[in-house]
């Protein structure tokens, strides 16, 4: 019976172990002797071929109900490289994106002059600043904010004189 399974195996292309015999034909099956006997019983389906041998998903759809729920997130489980899950391209796009928005609050509330956002709109561009709070930072060293007539100055400016009372 095992060279009959190779034999199978052979003509149908697969592994000897996915090769079945139906229990009804094996009388049918010891009788036969050469290969073209055994194509004779593969086609009238008393060898049969089993199904390819499928992993399960199970656990596969666990863990991802498990991650729809937040789960299985932590550091841990991450596997790629350092810019692998949020890659510098997202990070420069979302940081581009914060520094952009706070210059234009600025140009509106008229706390800048527009050649002073122009210049700054450019060095946020080319990266410059490394962040929202870095843009404060470097208005404030530069004393690029603008004095507006009636008394209301800079965020800065108004916490400092909270500051000094």
């Amino acid at each position: 019976m095992k060279s009959k399974k190779r034999l199978a195996a052979d003509i149908m292309k697969t592994s000897p172990k996915k090769v079945k015999f139906l229990a009804d034909a094996l009388e049918d099956i010891k009788k036969a002797i050469t290969r073209a006997d055994i194509r004779g019983l593969i086609a009238v389906k008393k060898i049969v071929k089993s199904g390819a041998n499928e992993q399960s998903r199970v656990r596969a759809r666990k863990i991802a109900t498990q991650k729809s729920k937040g789960r299985q997130k932590g550091s841990g489980t991450k596997k790629g490289k350092k810019y692998s899950s949020v890659t510098r391209k997202s990070r420069w796009i979302a940081k581009i994106r914060t520094q952009r928005k706070f210059l234009k609050e600025l140009k509106e509330s008229k706390l800048v002059t527009p050649s002073t956002y122009q210049n700054l709109y450019r060095k946020a561009g080319g990266g410059y600043f490394r962040n929202k709070r870095h843009i404060k930072l470097y208005l404030t060293e530069q004393k690029l904010f603008e004095e507006k007539s009636n008394n209301v100055t800079s965020p800065s400016v108004k916490t400092e004189e909270k500051k000094s009372q």
